[in-house]
């Protein structure tokens, strides 16, 4: 698996969920806007525990 694999704004260290009204929101810290779980942006830094998973899966961080 390469890293494309893994890059989507719910891996993102910036993404944020939050439920409002009995809907869920998603949202992007860094960029500060509404987005989506499966959205890519070329800003996307991957969670720590995102990053071992590469690794172990032989991807590259």
């Amino acid at each position: 698996m390469d890293s494309k694999t893994y890059q989507v704004c719910a891996t993102c260290i910036h993404f944020e969920a939050m439920r409002e009204d009995k809907k869920m929101i998603y949202y992007c810290s860094r960029l500060k806007y509404e987005t989506k779980p499966t959205y890519s942006f070329n800003c996307w830094n991957p969670k720590e525990h995102v990053k071992r998973l590469m690794e172990k899966r032989g991807g590259t961080s």
